[in-house]
């Protein structure tokens, strides 16, 4: 094995060396690759481990003479690195190349016929891939991938795909209500709110109850708004119905119970106002019913409506509200007719609601009693703006509703939505059955 020449500079970049480097510090040249000095230089000077021969007055070795090629009609030959003498990386002679007509060695062996080539697993499908462990009760699964964990803030902790909002789409069914609320397809959150339950009458009698709110887009906070007025409002009347209190004035009362919780959402430090200024109350309308003994009651404040639709069609479909409105003052006063007003871009600009700057409240009550089994459909403006005369609600409405009453709002849910979404949309089915006078038990 050759001894490795000491070098100063590395002969690829004249990086200055050091004694004993293998490779250079900035290029990264093989060191060892750099063939040692001659014993002799051309000019006859004794190189290192050559001074023996120099004293002794040897010949100096002659460079061979290039001979001259005509190149004018040939071709310079051309010479490859491999057809070169040269060591590896650690001094020792390279294995001998195959000159030309030679056979290369066979570097990729084939299995010779008939042998069973090595089964080669496939590729896992991420699609049906096992999912991890898994999580702990209680813990949200993401949409997307259906295994990683959704974080605090609403994302899942695998993908980072946003997770819907819980309120983007709500539905809820009991043995006798149902009700769907939906963010729609315009807006960037829902803004409104439902409840619905039943109680016991003191005599034992069911009464089924259904709120539905609509937060005031235009003031501070308004899906806050909706809900804690339609949880204060399904609240007050689980505690007055029992107690006996007439369906009517329980629904005055939770409306007024509804208008304390969002005025109390109003209630800001000083420094919450300094640093919005431009805040206002929070607001939303209400409108709710209840069944309950053979009387139907409802209750508003705002645009929410309630309207009637009986089973058999044969008797007219009927709206039980009347919207404090722009367009229904309009209409009250004899200045327009309902087409006029509601055309106007007025028309839903609201003149009644619950929160802190609304004007003096007047909670509106009615009651009935139909003569035929239907339904009360209790919606925003979401639903009816799509469905505003009394016949296309009724045609909206499932013939089928009181026996499926989920089915049905999801189906009102639908109808706006296909019609444009431009709105949060909720609705509240609630059954009406109609029990003839002096019927029961012998």
């Amino acid at each position: 094995m050759s001894q490795m020449p000491q070098l100063s500079a590395c002969p690829s970049c004249e990086e200055p060396l050091e004694s004993g480097d293998l490779f250079c510090g900035a290029c990264g040249f093989d060191l060892s690759a750099v063939p040692p000095r001659p014993d002799v230089s051309p000019n006859g000077t004794a190189g290192s481990g050559g001074s023996v021969r120099a004293a002794a007055g040897e010949e100096a070795a002659e460079w061979p003479v290039a001979p001259e090629v005509d190149s004018s009609d040939t071709p310079v030959p051309t010479h490859l690195p491999t057809d070169l003498p040269g060591t590896d990386s650690a001094g020792g002679e390279l294995p001998e190349r195959p000159g030309a007509g030679s056979v290369a060695p066979d570097e990729y062996p084939l299995p010779a016929p008939g042998t069973p080539a090595a089964p080669v697993a496939p590729a896992a499908d991420p699609r049906t891939a096992a999912p991890d462990a898994t999580p702990p009760a209680g813990t949200k699964l993401c949409v997307a991938c259906r295994s990683g964990r959704v974080d605090p803030d609403g994302y899942c902790e695998n993908c980072g795909h946003a997770q819907p909002r819980e309120r983007d789409h709500m539905e809820q069914e009991l043995d006798t209500v149902a009700a769907v609320s939906d963010r729609g397809l315009r807006h960037h959150r829902n803004e409104d709110a439902f409840a619905i339950s039943t109680a016991a009458l003191p005599d034992g009698s069911p009464a089924v109850v259904a709120i539905v709110c609509d937060g005031v887009s235009s003031a501070t906070r308004p899906d806050e708004a909706s809900l804690a007025a339609s949880r204060a409002a399904n609240e007050s009347l689980l505690v007055s119905l029992p107690r006996g209190t007439h369906p009517q004035q329980a629904m005055h009362e939770a409306i007024l119970a509804a208008a304390d919780a969002v005025n109390a959402l109003a209630a800001e430090p000083a420094s919450a106002r300094e640093h919005s200024p431009h805040q206002n109350a929070p607001a939303c309308t209400l409108v709710g019913s209840i069944v309950a003994g053979g009387l139907l009651v409802v209750g508003w404040v705002g645009d929410s409506r309630a309207y009637w639709v009986p089973d058999d069609r044969e008797g007219p479909t009927v709206r039980l509200t009347e919207d404090d409105s722009w367009a229904a003052q309009m209409v009250a006063a004899g200045l327009m007719n309902e087409a006029e007003a509601y055309a106007d871009e007025r028309a839903h600009a609201i003149t009644g609601w619950l929160g802190a700057d609304a004007y003096e409240l007047e909670p509106h009550t009615a009651s009935f009693k139909p003569d035929r089994a239907g339904v009360v459909v209790v919606c925003t403006d979401g639903l009816w703006n799509y469905a505003e005369a009394v016949e296309e609600m009724a045609d909206a409405v499932p013939a089928d509703a009181a026996a499926r009453p989920l089915h049905s709002a999801q189906v009102l849910v639908g109808h706006a939505l296909d019609g444009g979404g431009h709105d949060n949309v909720t609705v509240a089915v609630v059954p009406f059955p109609f029990v003839p006078q002096g019927a029961g038990s012998a």
